[in-house]
């Protein structure tokens, strides 16, 4: 059986050897359509995964607020809600807010395997230098702790997150508003709340500028200084949590919402907006690149057609030997999926050569220079193929099908 396989091989290479221009052709269309197919693919995906990965890394991967999803009904509507009883007037109660029992919360969430959960508050205050002002919101937080579950340390072009404990008072802030405040590290400015009548708050920090987490009108302080500042003493309003797997946010939300009662964002219920437009645009990107592979298998068809055309009376002496059909569609198949695997490795070549190039190239990004985010991972590499290969056999195949339906009789007699 190996034997019969390989002469039908052999008759298969002689065939595509004799039509070298032709063959030639056919392999540069399939290597052409799967190096950009793999240049195509590596800059969309790895744009997505750098995206993905920003998202993740930039904030924590669970942000549990003082907000309800539900919130608890008034006094009056839980009372008469379900009678003939029409309210008016009366007093609106407010839940105060803050996160009750917090550190409760936080003992849970650092009870997952590999998560850490760090205490905040979050609030507006002014800030004031020579008669220009500025509002902002603040956030408190423990350094040591917010390290781990935020990329905040990466972000500064000047300053360390734990200046803030050592320096009475420290304020982490934007480098475009120490601009338009006209202060330096080091400086002084005023702070103001609509709790407090004011305190000096020292620069201690600067924020690279273009960061998508951190507007220019955020700054970061040391968790007690943004309680006494806003008055709000050992009250916290959010929670961040930061997990081993990412994956795992929506699941472990979920959980500490429904112990708890307070409103549990993972990462993923955040950016679904954005996350499905990544569905979409991987449908688009998957289905052009498909659609450039199958116009390159147009090369395939139209060399094992005119080989079954050209060998028509080959073919009918081939049958009339012996030859069953699926020995001649085995014979043109093995055609196509040949030109589809010498055009696969040589846009493999032409691929790696692309992307090569396109990883080379800088592009200066917020006083920073960044590198085009490319996947290059093989599996890129095995849907090129796979799909080359699917459409290659097709592509054959066609041809491959009419080939074995010749009748020899017709043929020998000089009837067709």
């Amino acid at each position: 059986m190996i034997g019969r396989a390989g002469f039908l091989v052999t008759i298969a290479l002689r065939h595509l050897a004799r039509r070298r221009r032709q063959t030639a052709v056919a392999v540069s269309g399939v290597a052409v359509g799967v190096g950009f197919f793999l240049a195509v693919s590596a800059l969309m995906v790895g744009s997505q995964n750098d995206f993905i990965e920003q998202l993740i890394d930039a904030a924590p991967h669970i942000i549990i607020s003082d907000e309800l999803r539900s919130p608890s009904p008034q006094p009056g509507v839980r009372v008469f809600g379900k009678g003939a009883v029409a309210l008016h007037g009366y007093k609106v109660r407010n839940e105060v807010r803050g996160i009750k029992d917090w550190q409760a919360i936080v003992s849970a969430a650092n009870s997952v395997s590999g998560a850490v959960a760090s205490p905040s508050l979050t609030g507006g205050v002014t800030l004031r230098l020579g008669g220009h002002d500025e509002a902002i919101g603040i956030v408190g937080v423990e350094p040591e702790i917010e390290k781990k579950i935020s990329t905040i340390e990466d972000k500064l072009r000047v300053g360390h997150l734990h200046d803030l404990e050592t320096t009475q008072g420290g304020i982490i802030i934007a480098e475009d508003l120490a601009k338009r405040l006209g202060v330096q590290v080091g400086d002084i400015v005023a702070a103001t709340s609509s709790s407090s009548s004011g305190r000096s708050m020292r620069v201690v920090g600067l924020f690279k500028k273009g960061q998508t987490q951190l507007s220019s009108g955020t700054g970061y302080v040391l968790l007690r200084e943004a309680q006494s500042l806003l008055g709000r003493p050992f009250i916290i309003n959010r929670i961040g949590v930061k997990l081993a797997d990412p994956y795992a946010a929506e699941a472990v939300a979920a959980r500490l919402e429904s112990r708890f009662g307070y409103k549990a964002e993972s990462w993923q219920e955040r950016s679904a907006d954005f996350l499905s437009l990544l569905v979409t645009r991987n449908v688009i990107m998957y289905s052009v690149v498909s659609a450039i592979l199958l116009v390159a298998s147009f090369g395939i068809y139209t060399v094992v057609s005119n080989n079954v055309s050209d060998k028509r009376r080959d073919i009918a002496i081939m049958r009339s030997i012996g030859f069953s059909e699926g020995d001649l569609q085995f014979i043109f198949v093995v055609e196509g999926l040949v030109l589809a695997i010498i055009g696969v490795l040589f846009g493999w070549l032409l691929g790696y050569g692309l992307m090569t190039i396109l990883g080379s190239l800088r592009f200066p990004i917020g006083g920073d220079v960044e590198r085009i985010p490319l996947d290059r991972s093989a599996r890129q590499y095995a849907i090129a193929a796979l799909v080359s290969f699917l459409a290659g056999s097709l592509a054959a195949w066609l041809p491959a099908r009419k080939a074995a339906r010749v009748d020899p009789v017709d043929i020998l007699r000089g009837a067709v």
